[in-house]
């Protein structure tokens, strides 16, 4: 096995497991972002970020602290790391996309917006 190799397996884990930390800082606003996401105010995007799909004020503030406090743990995680925080980022928004439940949404490759 190269050290590469290692390295990446070493990093995975450690990352699975600070990407916990993702998910649960936004458990404050479980009950909000679910409900938002059911709702399809909210969509996930690639980079790791909600956006709002039903514009309102509600959503705007909702979507701006939830990316604020992503932004924060995926510099602390970066940091940690040694990566780039976008790399960070768009490892934590397809741990989330998968996580999603039915008829939430999430942008696609190709940039739509697609129900899970």
């Amino acid at each position: 096995m190269t050290s590469k190799t290692n390295y990446m397996k070493k990093f995975g884990a450690f990352f699975l497991i600070a990407l916990t930390g993702v998910i649960m800082s936004v458990t404050a606003f479980a009950m909000n972002l679910q409900s938002a996401r059911n709702d399809g105010i909210v969509g996930e995007r690639l980079d790791g970020y909600v956006e709002v799909l039903k514009p309102s004020t509600e959503a705007k503030e909702l979507a701006n602290d939830v990316n604020e406090r992503r932004r924060a743990e995926y510099q602390r995680i970066s940091n940690e790391n040694k990566q780039p925080v976008d790399i960070v980022a768009k490892l934590a928004a397809k741990q989330i996309i998968e996580r999603l439940e039915s008829g939430q949404f999430y942008q696609s490759p190709n940039g739509q917006w697609v129900r899970k």
